[in-house]
C-alpha cells in the first residue's frame, strides 16, 4: 500500500493505492518479483531505439516534413529530440523515488500525487498505448497490402482485409512471447528488419531523387489549413521519440537501474536516432511536396527489393507492437494472478483469450481508422503530448520540491 501522507493534493492528501505485485519478470531492488531477470542497459537501449526505428519512420517525410519544410522540420526534429531527451531522464531518474523501485508509470504518479493521479496516469497512458498500437497495426497492414500490388495488377483486397491478417500474426506472437524480457532474440531480428527497410527506403529515394527534376519543397494549403498542418505536424514530432514507458523499461533492468536508464536514453537520443533522421529528411529530399505518409510507396526500383523491404516492415511492426503492448499485458496477467510457467496450460490459454482479445479489438479500430497522419497528430496531442511532457515535468518538480505541490 502507498500512503499519501506527505503531499497536499486537494483531497487525495491521505489517500492510499493498493499497487499489485507483477506477475512479469523484473529486475531486483525493494520489489519482489516474479522470475528475476537482469537486463543490460544495451537491451533497454535497443527496446528503445525499436520504437523510434519502428516502421513509422517510414512516414515521417510525409507527415512531418512536408507540413514543416526544410527549416521548420530540421529545427523541430532537433528539438523534439532534445527536450525528449530530458523529459524521459526527470522520469527515469524518480525510478527509486524514496527508496521504492516503481515499475509503472502510474505507480509514481501515486507515489507523488495519491489515488486520482494513479489512474489519471494509468488512463492517459494506456489511451497512449493503444492507439501506438493501432497505428502498428494500420502500418502493418500498408505493408502487407503494398507488397501485394507490386504482384497482383488488379487489386480486390482492401486494406482492412490486411488489417486482418496483421492482427492474426500479432496475435500469435503475443501469445508465444509472455513479457517484454523474453524478447531478447526478437529485437535483434527487430533491429535488422528495421536497418532493411530504412537502407531500401534511403537508397531507392536517394537515386530517385538525383534523376527526378527540381522538386516542390513549399506547404500549400490555405492560411488556416497550413496553422492546422503545423499543429498536426508537431503532435507527431512527440509521438517520433517519446514510448510513454520508461519506468515499464526500467523496471526489466539490472541495478543500478538509473544509471542504466540513462545511459539506455542516451544510446537512444544519439545513435538510435540517426537512422530515423537519415530516412526522413533523405525522404522529403527526393520528392518534396509529394512525399507520402508511407515512404515505400514512392520509391520506384526492383521489384523483389521493394517486396522484401515491405516484408520487413510488417514484420518488425509485429515486434514493435508487442512492446507497446506490454504494460497492458502486465496489467491482465497481474489482474488475474498468471504466476506459473510461460507455457503451462493456464498461461497459454488466458494469453490467447486475453491477449486475442485485445487485439482483436485493436485490429477492429484499426480498420476503421486508416488515416496514418492524422492518427498520429490525434495521438501526440491527446496522449503523449500529456503523459510525456507536461507530466513528467511535473512528477519531477513535485518529486523533489514537495512544498510547491
Amino acid at each position: 500500500m502507498i500512503e499519501d501522507d506527505k503531499f497536499d493534493v486537494e483531497s487525495d492528501r491521505f489517500s492510499t493505492v493498493e499497487i499489485p505485485e507483477t506477475a512479469h519478470k523484473i529486475s531486483i531492488g525493494n520489489l519482489r518479483c516474479i522470475g528475476e531477470i537482469t537486463d543490460s542497459w544495451f537491451q533497454a537501449g535497443v527496446v528503445l531505439t525499436s520504437g523510434v526505428n519502428s516502421v513509422f519512420v517510414l512516414g515521417y517525410s510525409g507527415t512531418i516534413m512536408v507540413h514543416l519544410g526544410w527549416i521548420g522540420g530540421v529545427v523541430g526534429l532537433v528539438l523534439a529530440t532534445a527536450i525528449s531527451l530530458y523529459a524521459n531522464m526527470l522520469v527515469a531518474k524518480l525510478h527509486e523515488f524514496r527508496g521504492k523501485r516503481h515499475i509503472r508509470y502510474r505507480d509514481l504518479a501515486a507515489e507523488i500525487y495519491g489515488r486520482k493521479a494513479y489512474y489519471i496516469t494509468w488512463a492517459l497512458q494506456y489511451v497512449n498505448l493503444f492507439m501506438i498500437n493501432i497505428g502498428f497495426l494500420i502500418l502493418g497492414a500498408s505493408s502487407l497490402k503494398a507488397c501485394y500490388v507490386l504482384f497482383v495488377e488488379e487489386v480486390t483486397m482492401k486494406l482492412p482485409y490486411f488489417t486482418a491478417i496483421a492482427g492474426f500474426v500479432c496475435i500469435l506472437f503475443a501469445i508465444s512471447t509472455p513479457n517484454l524480457s523474453s524478447l531478447r532474440v526478437w529485437l535483434a531480428c527487430s533491429t535488422i528488419l528495421s536497418l532493411i527497410y530504412i537502407v531500401v527506403a534511403s537508397v531507392l529515394a536517394a537515386k530517385d531523387g538525383m534523376n527526378a527534376p527540381p522538386r516542390d519543397y513549399s506547404i500549400h494549403g490555405t492560411t488556416a489549413s497550413k496553422i492546422f498542418s503545423i499543429i498536426g505536424a508537431s503532435s507527431n514530432l512527440m509521438f517520433a521519440f517519446n514510448t510513454g514507458m520508461v519506468p515499464e523499461i526500467q523496471a526489466t533492468l539490472r541495478q543500478p537501474a538509473v544509471e542504466n536508464m540513462l545511459k539506455a536514453l542516451y544510446f537512444q537520443f544519439t545513435i538510435g536516432v540517426v537512422p530515423m533522421y537519415a530516412i526522413t529528411f533523405i525522404g522529403y529530399w527526393a520528392y518534396g511536396a509529394s512525399a507520402s505518409t508511407y515512404l515505400l510507396s514512392n520509391v520506384s526500383g526492383p521489384v523483389w527489393v521493394k517486396a522484401a523491404a515491405n516484408i520487413s516492415a510488417f514484420l518488425q511492426s509485429v515486434v514493435a507492437l508487442h512492446i507497446f503492448a506490454s504494460p497492458a499485458y502486465e496489467y491482465m496477467d497481474t489482474k488475474f494472478k498468471i504466476t506459473g510457467g510461460a507455457f503451462e496450460l493456464k498461461s497459454l490459454t488466458f494469453r490467447i483469450v486475453a491477449r486475442g482479445g485485445y487485439l482483436v479489438i485493436s485490429s477492429t479500430v484499426s480498420a476503421l481508422l486508416p488515416f496514418l497522419g492524422d492518427f498520429e497528430s490525434l495521438t501526440g496531442a491527446l496522449s503523449t503530448f500529456p503523459l510525456t511532457f507536461i507530466l513528467a515535468s511535473h512528477i519531477n518538480s513535485c518529486g523533489y520540491k514537495a512544498d510547491s505541490c
